[in-house]
């Protein structure tokens, strides 16, 4: 009895210096403010969009993200209030939409995605306004309000159509993630099985046209062969707009050292996600236990799914899940500030499209807490400016001085990926 009692005591202890930890010096959280008053904090990928076609059909009326959305079942990471209070400046919209659509469904629902975009920022004129360029996130920036940027999550959504690319750039896409969770005819995917080592030579001028465009080459979502092609065919820097550090979590959605060490040369930035798999490597690997408890059960059960789900949760109770931490996600800032460089880091959160968060980092309220943990770690502040944003706006800045002088030397592209290859 003794002994329980010492170890409850212990785990008590433990706990509450773990949450001690996790708590902000308040002078550290006051100097992260600071910082993000006085450069525009940007996050490479909010699902935000997607809640409302999930949840409301696209009905912007039917939520009202200038009320407590945290009160949903289940709730929302995302609310003008929860924005204001995390320091946002300008946020990059994800207007995904599932990569199991035939290919011109995908154009007609991404489309409508935009429109929702397009409708937040009419809807709240007051804290959201339309950015096109870095110039246009400075000054939306100074103005008090945020800048919302587009972001197409999978190059299925173009339907292996140059002639759609542009047209998606004409109604504000600045950056397009070349796959999702599925390889596309012309890219493959970190998640699927490789048909193509990488690009196809129609993938190589998916790429040209972006950079001749100006819009942001994404390379999260994208296998390791498909990174290198891209650093090699790229004119322009590239993003990851929510990746992480494959040397800390080995899933395949992270970046691994060998294409890190390349950024440099190319000029690219990761911007660091908080979705809790890829941060936290045992989390990860409870996720694979899990799975394969599921398949013994299942083996060992067939034809008693009540069962199944019986042992299943006596399995997750006896071995819960390991929580991810605000933590850990600075030991990912830290990793690829060690092989990448301080110019190669930025934030991309994934709100709104993740289920669970980081322990401290639960919502858009809390990148303060973040940059605080950065700045207790030595960071200076102009290493916190860099990876709240500056680092973001010179990739852009890059992107847009590219695309004129590509623009200047040759037309469009034509080419058609049914072309012999």
């Amino acid at each position: 009895m003794r002994s329980t009692r010492l170890l409850l005591l212990l785990c008590s202890l433990l706990a509450a210096a773990a949450t001690a930890a996790q708590t902000p010096d308040p002078a550290l959280l006051a100097r992260a403010r600071a910082v993000l008053r006085r450069v525009p904090l940007i996050d490479g990928h909010n699902d935000l969009p997607w809640q409302f076609r999930e949840r409301v059909g696209n009905r912007i009326g039917e939520l009202d993200i200038d009320g407590d959305l945290s009160r949903l079942e289940p709730a929302l990471h995302t609310d003008i209030a929860r924005l204001r209070a995390g320091g946002l400046g300008a946020q990059f919209w994800s207007v995904y939409v599932l990569a199991s659509l035939p290919p011109e469904e995908a154009v007609v629902k991404t489309l409508e995605q935009i429109d929702v975009v397009h409708r937040i920022n009419e809807a709240w004129p007051d804290t959201f306004a339309l950015a096109l360029t870095a110039d246009d996130v400075r000054r939306i920036y100074r103005d008090g309000k945020i800048a919302s940027l587009i972001g197409i999550e999978g190059g299925y959504s173009i339907a292996n159509s140059l002639g759609v690319l542009r047209q998606m750039y004409r109604v504000g896409a600045r950056y397009m993630t070349l796959t999702h969770s599925d390889t596309i005819p012309w890219a493959d995917s970190a998640t699927d099985a490789p048909r193509h080592g990488g690009l196809t030579p129609f993938g190589v001028e998916v790429v040209r046209e972006m950079n001749r465009l100006g819009m942001l080459v994404d390379l999260s979502h994208v296998s390791g062969e498909t990174m290198h092609d891209v650093l090699d065919a790229a004119a322009s820097p590239v993003v990851f707009s929510h990746s992480s550090a494959r040397a800390l979590n080995g899933h395949p959605r992270n970046v691994p050292d060998d294409v890190l060490e390349r950024l440099p040369a190319n000029g690219g930035v990761v911007m660091v996600t908080f979705v809790p798999s890829f941060i936290s490597e045992t989390q990860r690997q409870w996720f694979a236990d899990e799975a394969a408890m599921k398949a013994r059960l299942e083996s060992l059960h067939r034809g008693d799914p009540p069962r199944v789900t019986m042992e299943l949760e006596g399995w997750r109770a006896s071995s819960p899940r390991p929580e991810a931490t605000l933590a850990q996600v600075a030991d990912h800032i830290d990793h690829i500030r060690s092989v990448a460089g301080i110019d190669h880091i930025g934030i991309g959160s994934d709100f709104d499209g993740i289920s669970t968060v980081p322990s401290g980092l639960e919502d858009v309220s809390t990148f303060p807490a973040l940059f605080a943990e950065l700045l207790r770690r030595g960071y200076s502040e102009g290493d916190c400016e860099k990876i709240a944003g500056l680092n973001v706006l010179r990739v852009m800045e890059r992107n847009e001085a590219v695309a004129r002088e590509l623009q200047a030397m040759r037309p469009p592209g034509d080419a058609k990926v049914d072309d012999a290859e």
